[in-house]
């Protein structure tokens, strides 16, 4: 296993960690000299907020832990290819690299609708890879959306049947 797919495992281990919480089972891992500093997950449910996605909740524990909002020398590692929201904090936290899995073609800003985190015309760039265990991190998601679908049918027919 390379160092990228061990790392990409501690994302798809907290995206999983968020599906059972009733959260969309995005993971994310932050990482500085070879040593994890900070593991998120989505928390929008739980936290009733649009803000609190994986990478938002990660930046905020990792600069918590360095005592300093610049994440030069760190890299994320993250299940779902980033949001606008989320390539904007990746970039104005200062991070090295970002590494994800799968790619989201809806909302995905660092490779797929367009890609925020290496456009030149801002102050900071990250090196960017996608792809990283991309099956395994699609099929949670798949998985996650199939089951919601079949529990919110199942909810409707229950409700027809009152």
């Amino acid at each position: 296993m390379t160092e990228k797919e061990f790392f990409m495992k501690k994302a798809i281990a907290a995206a999983k960690r968020a599906a059972k919480c009733d959260e969309v089972p995005v993971g994310a891992v932050i990482v500085k000299d070879g040593k994890i500093i900070a593991t998120a997950n989505n928390r929008k449910e739980r936290e009733n907020c649009a803000v609190f996605h994986a990478e938002i909740v990660a930046v905020r524990k990792a600069c918590k832990k360095l005592n300093n909002w610049y994440l030069d020398g760190c890299e994320v590692y993250v299940t779902l290819e980033p949001c606008p929201m989320c390539a904007g904090a990746l970039i104005n936290s200062r991070l090295d690299k970002l590494y994800f899995g799968a790619y989201d073609p809806k909302a995905g800003c660092c490779g797929s609708l367009c890609n925020l985190v290496e456009d030149k015309r801002f102050n900071h760039n990250l090196k960017v890879e996608g792809g990283v265990l991309r099956e395994e991190c699609a099929e949670l998601l798949s998985s996650y959306f199939k089951n919601k679908r079949a529990e919110n049918k199942a909810a409707k027919e229950r409700k027809q049947g009152e």
